[in-house]
């Protein structure tokens, strides 16, 4: 079992080019099932939060191949 916090502390890295998009914000859970459906990331930063930050980048479940001591590895276009 992997608990929320664990899950935050881990980078997520883009198999397909090997970017690191960010730490994990939130988890969205489907009710009737008790799924995680999905991984919300923190959007980008703007310089100096002058232009406000960018959209959370919300990762489906599907899309996570591995997850590691260190990372988790998905897979998105």
């Amino acid at each position: 079992m992997l608990k929320i916090t664990e899950l935050s502390r881990k980078d997520i890295i883009n198999i397909k080019n090997g970017a690191k998009l960010g730490a994990v914000r939130d988890v969205h859970v489907d009710l009737a099932d008790g799924k995680v459906r999905a991984i919300v990331l923190e959007g980008p930063k703007r310089y100096f939060r002058l232009l406000g930050a960018g959209g959370d980048i919300i990762i489906p479940w599907e899309k996570i191949k591995t997850i590691g001591v260190d990372a988790v590895l998905v897979e998105l276009d």
